[in-house]
């Protein structure tokens, strides 16, 4: 690794301090009111770096300009928690019952500072053209943060040539950098579907309407959407996760209310399978004489990286030092997808397992990642920057 890229072992202990006291202090999405205190504080105290008023509660952007003309380059990292109950032991496990940084964000936001600080080296070296945009992207889980930012107004106040960003990935070692071309992460929408019956006396069933019945039929034909209305060579899934209704034993309660989601690595798969949903609900319940509706969270596009960007996040990686590599595309979703709606973009994934350690995913209780690969998602954001070639 160049030393441009190479953190030194000062800057290193002290973004690796600063994650794990985010790691000990986390807060879920829409409340990281503290996490912007500290990253706020972080970049009063240095003078490469403006603070750029966007009204938003919690999330913070900064900009640190170079000294010569070039190209304005944003760099994304997101920093909210999850609802979930660490079992991970360690001197900094979380002291938040009940949430933890079970998807690695406080690896990015560390990540994202240790970037910053290879930037301001690079600045002073004469070495940093244009400007830089670090954005701290809160409530990325449940995918609502990015657009909260674009609606507070933040490509009016910035104007990016690229939008560069990165989630860690465990089942990947250290020192790795996955460059995938085409789809990496799927389009998705959640809903809510709710199947209003007429509650009654169970001992009655013929004066009621029991949308019990409904939904569990319900449920066993939205299946149907993917095992025959989508082309099996186009990824997809539709999941209920939630269902809420009943009594104790001698009621049929008038609702009962599901919560899912249905996401693909083909936009065209995904509209059919919306289209299909709001078929089954509404035949489903007609069929069985209840009232239904279905609410719909606004939708959000894959994650694409195209020929273009991915041939130059290959060569960035390389030159931050990572070995280039690639893996399949993954139906998980990330609202950085929406970034690409206003630049052209790259998301990367980057090995965050220690070589060795057994594989904990995404959104476990036992999820950690390998402090040294900070060097290494460092240097990748940097190099993201200061190797970035305008095409004519």
């Amino acid at each position: 690794m160049e030393m441009l890229y190479r953190l030194t072992e000062e800057e290193y202990g002290e973004i690796l301090a600063f994650k794990r006291d985010l790691h000990m202090h986390p807060e879920l999405s829409g409340e990281e009111y503290e996490t912007t205190g500290k990253l706020r504080a972080f970049f009063e105290a240095r003078p490469d770096y403006e603070i750029l008023p966007l009204p938003v509660e919690t999330g913070l952007v900064v900009r640190i300009r170079g000294g010569q003309e070039g190209p304005e380059i944003m760099l994304r990292a997101d920093i909210d928690a999850l609802p979930q109950e660490e079992d991970y032991e360690s001197e900094w496990k979380s002291r938040v019952p009940g949430v933890m940084h079970a998807c690695g964000h406080d690896f990015h936001t560390a990540s994202l500072l240790g970037a910053a600080m290879l930037l301001s080296r690079a600045k002073a070296q004469g070495r940093l053209r244009g400007c830089v945009d670090l954005v701290f992207q809160p409530a990325e889980e449940g995918t609502l943060g990015a657009r909260k930012l674009i609606g507070a107004g933040l490509f009016d106040l910035i104007r990016p040539r690229a939008v560069f960003g990165m989630h860690n990935w465990p089942s990947v070692e250290t020192g790795k950098a996955v460059c995938h071309q085409g789809p990496l992460m799927s389009a998705k929408c959640n809903f809510e579907i709710v199947i209003h019956g007429a509650g009654g006396h169970g001992s009655m069933p013929h004066l009621n309407i029991d949308p019990i019945v409904c939904s569990a039929a319900l449920i066993q034909s939205l299946q149907t959407v993917i095992s025959r209305n989508t082309n099996p060579l186009d990824s997809a899934i539709l999941s209920i996760n939630m269902i809420q209704g009943g009594s104790p034993v001698n009621l049929v309660v008038e609702r009962v209310m599901m919560r899912g989601t249905v996401r693909s690595l083909s936009e065209k798969a995904l509209d059919r399978a919306i289209e299909r949903m709001k078929t089954i609900v509404e035949k489903t319940a007609e069929a069985y004489e209840c009232r239904q509706e279905i609410i719909w969270n606004k939708r959000i596009p894959m994650v694409f990286n195209t020929p273009e960007m991915t041939a130059f996040a290959r060569k960035a990686a390389c030159a931050a030092g990572c070995t280039v590599t690639d893996v399949p595309p993954s139906l998980a979703s990330e609202d950085f997808a929406l970034y690409r709606q206003y630049a052209p973009s790259f998301f990367y994934w980057v090995g965050s397992r220690a070589p060795g350690d057994a594989v904990e995913e995404l959104h476990r209780p036992r999820f950690h990642t390998d402090d040294p690969a900070l060097y290494h998602s460092s240097a990748l954001y940097a190099a993201s920057v200061l190797e970035f070639e305008e095409k004519p």
